[in-house]
């Protein structure tokens, strides 16, 4: 008998297939995945942020971190529309990752065309992550 993988959450989805109540509820969040990758001495980061407008995206980068944060304006309704499902998110988000290694902020590069937020980091040269082991004392 072959092992079959249980996957519950798509059980669940499976339970929900088909019944229009369930898509008046707008799904949580914004789809707010990172590519984080290393190319060149660079690390780099992309997002897919369509429908944000450039000038709505505040970017944070330290040596470690990268803040990404913005909006998407709300569509205004109209009484000529009838939805049967509303599900594109509007409003403000943000996003903050760990950054791989140390990076010189100030020389970071961000693009956005297409929906799509690049985000080019010089990586900082001969500066290790730094671990600090912190003994524990017993009472």
């Amino acid at each position: 008998m072959p092992i079959i993988k249980w996957e519950p959450l798509s059980e669940l989805d499976r339970l929900f297939e088909g019944r229009p109540y369930i898509s008046m509820f707008p799904k949580l969040g914004w789809d707010l995945a990172i590519d984080l990758y290393e190319e060149d001495g660079t690390v780099v980061a992309k997002m897919n942020l369509p429908g944000v407008k450039s000038e709505e995206l505040d970017i944070a980068i330290d040596e470690d971190s990268l803040s990404v944060s913005g909006s998407r304006e709300e569509e205004e309704e109209t009484e000529k529309k009838d939805y049967y499902s509303k599900e594109i998110r509007r409003g403000s988000f943000s996003r903050s990752v760990s950054l791989p290694k140390p990076v010189n902020a100030s020389g970071a590069e961000a693009e956005y065309a297409d929906g799509i937020l690049t985000i080019t980091m010089p990586i900082l040269e001969g500066k290790q992550r730094e671990t600090v082991r912190v003994r524990v004392a017993a009472k």
